[in-house]
């Protein structure tokens, strides 16, 4: 978290150094530097030309922190109106509006519904208290948002026990911080051995 009230830094990319202020609503937690800084290391490979779901984006961190990076296309989903006010504004502060569509919208209501085109990263750091990781991951599969080889981010509070992944999805990579645990999964649809790096 950049020093200063409600403010993310942008770590890496074209915006690097850049800071952004947020609008502060119940259960926004922007993801740590820390973190996202190790989250980048493990998709540097995964981010340049990618499209990008981040759901729950709250502060925007981990989808401007992917375009920074290279990312051609984020949709950005936060149900909160101001949040996604703050957001849209700090896109266009960026002169990024070409690249970052932001909806606000219920994410679970969006996920029953097919989407225009399928992604190759997605981004899910809902509430901790909301407890909705497993119905997120099966929406995403079920009506196919993922792309073949898709990435899925995934971060809950720290005390919560995982639930199984979807068929076909592994487990990257794993970490913890503070009150959260991360997890990277990455979905495997071409009968390709997938291992760790």
């Amino acid at each position: 978290m950049a020093h200063g009230a409600n403010q993310i830094r942008v770590i890496g990319g074209r915006h690097r150094g850049r800071r952004l202020t947020f609008v502060p609503v119940r259960g926004l937690r922007p993801t740590p530097d820390r973190v996202r800084e190790t989250l980048f290391n493990w998709l540097q490979a995964d981010v340049p030309g990618a499209r990008c779901l981040d759901l729950y984006a709250g502060s925007g961190a981990l989808g401007i922190e992917a375009l920074s990076r290279g990312a051609a296309f984020v949709c950005a989903v936060e149900q909160n109106r101001q949040a996604a006010q703050r957001l849209a504004e700090n896109v266009s502060l960026l002169r990024e509006q070409g690249a970052f569509d932001v909806r606000q919208t219920d994410v679970l209501r969006l996920l029953r519904q097919p989407p225009e085109q399928a992604f190759d990263i997605v981004f899910a750091d809902p509430p901790f208290a909301d407890r909705v990781l497993p119905e997120v991951c099966r929406l995403l599969e079920s009506n196919h948002w993922l792309a073949p080889e898709a990435v899925v981010y995934l971060e809950q509070d720290a005390k919560a026990a995982w639930a199984e992944p979807p068929a076909g999805w592994t487990i990257s990579r794993e970490g913890s911080a503070g009150q959260s645990h991360q997890r990277l999964l990455r979905r495997n649809m071409r009968n390709e051995i997938m291992t760790d790096l």
